[in-house]
């Protein structure tokens, strides 16, 4: 199915503003314009063991028929995944875990594939940002019954030549996920997911108002087993969700809060977790962290490091843990001078702990002292891949919203020679 022209309910809503605006035009005299959409969340639990909750949530939602999700490490090599299974009992109808970092389109539709096979009423997506946006993109792909990789070029959001964004207007699934998040990227915490076109090496966002979780259920235990690298790489991802929202060309002041917060959380708790892995207060700590840095998902536009991030994972197969830990300090060394980028960039650096308004060295700080890597050459990258890398971000929305204006690929080229 090809989606109508009509404008989303964002777009729908932007317009009325701005109309209301025209009528009444002593409001801009005294107030900015925004926008803020609560997304389709009902809870958020946590200091409950993973299987206890998920049960509760199950019967709490009267699900009969529950479809587990999850990272095949998880399921194969650890009791994580089967403790879930075990205490659902017959109403456990499936299990796939045949996910892919970076989600490839192909495993979105043969997730979406067994999912139809099984007739489940709940989804149950245990992992992280893998497990969770190949949820939520196979929904896309279930509400407008989407058969093939191909198919899901008309669902995914683009960038119009004027540089507005086309956001398809996606139906409602026929029934929705609740999410175990095992790492920090704060994936559970938005309506957008991600899924790479392989043939382009191009990776999409898609957004409709019911994929994403209904219920995150927050278990530091079951984040055990998660690799430090993976781990402590995506807790810089949250970092870099607090920094763009806080640096962003529209931002909210309830991002702006939970943002600022988050940076002083991560900052205190993600250097204990490498310290001591066993300490799940310091885990609960960071995944909240997480949780307070994901409110900008989609309710302000990003920047470059998550712009370029996309492209150099896309074109690398880099995650995006990493490619946050190589390109934020770099992105924010490039916009400093931007309009009033010193002055939300010394709030960042406060919040990191550093006095003298330098985020960029306070994040690069952060990122060394828990041992990643904060150089494009520490993890091989060529310097030759930087054009095809600048050519594929030039197309990603948030390029298209950094602080300091990207008006070509040798911007981004210079961003990514800064970064190496």
């Amino acid at each position: 199915m090809i989606p109508s022209e009509k404008p989303s309910s964002n777009t729908t809503e932007r317009v009325t503003m701005g109309a209301l605006a025209r009528e009444k035009p002593w409001r801009e005299e005294f107030v900015h314009q925004g926008l803020y959409e609560s997304i389709a969340q009902d809870r958020v639990i946590w200091g409950t063991p993973a299987a206890e909750a998920v049960v509760a949530e199950a019967n709490r939602r009267d699900a009969s028929r529950v479809f587990i999700v999850a990272s095949r490490t998880l399921n194969q090599m650890t009791s994580v995944v089967s403790a879930v299974s075990d205490v659902l009992g017959d109403r456990c109808v499936g299990v796939f875990d045949e996910c892919r970092e970076h989600t490839p389109r192909e495993t979105v539709i043969a997730a979406a594939n067994a999912v139809r096979q099984c007739h489940p009423d709940l989804i149950v997506s245990v992992g992280g940002g893998t497990v969770i946006d190949t949820v939520k993109v196979l929904l896309v792909a279930l509400a407008e019954d989407v058969q093939t990789p191909d198919e899901l070029d008309h669902w995914h959001v683009r960038v119009n030549a004027d540089g507005s964004r086309h956001i398809p207007a996606v139906r409602s699934p026929p029934l929705r996920q609740i999410a175990v998040p095992t790492t920090l990227s704060g994936a559970e915490f938005s309506a957008l997911g991600g899924a790479t076109d392989t043939r382009r090496k191009a990776k999409h966002a898609f957004t409709g108002r019911e994929i994403g979780p209904a219920t995150v259920i927050l278990d530091p235990a079951a984040t055990r087993h998660t690799p430090a690298w993976l781990w402590l790489s995506t807790g810089i991802r949250a970092v870099d969700h607090a920094v763009e929202s806080i640096t962003s060309v529209a931002p909210v002041p309830l991002v702006d809060g939970c943002a600022l917060y988050a940076l002083e959380l991560l900052a205190e708790a993600l250097p204990r977790t490498r310290t001591n892995p066993d300490d799940l207060a310091a885990r609960q700590q960071c995944m909240h962290g997480a949780w307070l840095a994901s409110q900008g998902i989609l309710r302000v536009p990003y920047g470059a490091s998550h712009g370029i991030g996309h492209s150099l994972g896309a074109v690398t197969g880099m995650s995006h843990g990493y490619t946050s830990c190589v390109l934020l300090p770099a992105v924010l060394r490039w916009n400093r001078g931007a309009a009033e980028g010193a002055a939300r960039q010394a709030r960042i650096a406060a919040a990191l702990g550093r006095d003298d308004g330098d985020a960029a060295a306070a994040v690069a700080e952060l990122i060394k002292a828990l041992g990643l890597p904060t150089r494009l050459r520490d993890l091989d990258i060529r310097e030759d891949l930087f054009p095809v890398i600048a050519e594929g971000a030039m197309d990603n929305l948030w390029v298209r919203t950094n602080p300091r204006p990207i008006k070509s690929t040798d911007n981004i080229v210079e961003i990514l020679e800064s970064a190496y």
